[in-house]
């Protein structure tokens, strides 16, 4: 078990701009050196880079954060790390800028083109538009269908291939299960048609 927390720069980013730790704080926790955490704190290091909130995923908790910032020379302590890292990249909401918002019904595009199994739901909440525009795209009646241009979504940074992987396997695992249902049910048909 590490004691280092998952994505150390990103959680540096998030516990300089969310706390009042001291730059040695940040940089011993996050296993950085302190010249680096002072260049996060000024803008120059870390540069597009998420902040990755180290409470939602369960390595610190806010009391730990208090009492560092109480105390200086209190070093952070990192909860256990056998956790879920999911959880908080559904609850960061990024902007994005409007010169980039053609980019998302291109994506749903792509998605749809390049992976059938996934729902208009699943594209829609990965791509982080309504579930009716990823249905219009699909089939054909979305306002700007003509001008659409399928583009990949990780490439264009609107999620990571890690939410693309998790989103393929949920759906392979549901149509998987929607098999299994169909067999069953038409066993059943046939049992009770031989009775």
């Amino acid at each position: 078990m590490s004691n280092v927390p998952l994505m150390p720069m990103a959680t540096a980013v998030w516990l300089v701009e969310n706390t009042s730790l001291t730059f040695k704080q940040i940089a011993t926790f996050c296993n950085l050196h302190e010249v680096e955490v002072q260049g996060i704190a000024d803008g120059e290091v870390a540069k597009g880079i998420m902040a990755y909130n180290p409470i939602i995923s369960g390595q610190l908790s806010r009391e730990e954060i208090e009492l560092s910032s109480k105390d200086e020379n209190r070093n952070l302590q990192i909860k256990n790390m056998d956790i879920e890292i999911s959880s908080s990249d559904k609850k960061i909401k990024k902007y994005i800028p409007l010169s980039k918002r053609q980019d998302k019904p291109d994506s749903a595009l792509w998605l749809i083109k390049n992976h059938t199994q996934l729902k208009d739901s699943q594209i829609a909440k990965l791509v982080g538009i309504t579930k009716n525009a990823v249905t219009s795209i699909r089939n054909k009646s979305h306002w700007n269908y003509n001008s659409l241009n399928p583009k990949d979504p990780v490439a264009m940074s609107l999620f990571s291939q890690k939410n693309l992987i998790e989103a393929i396997e949920k759906a392979e695992r549901r149509i998987k299960k929607e098999k299994k249902e169909k067999e069953k049910a038409k066993k059943a048909r046939e049992v009770s048609n031989n009775e």
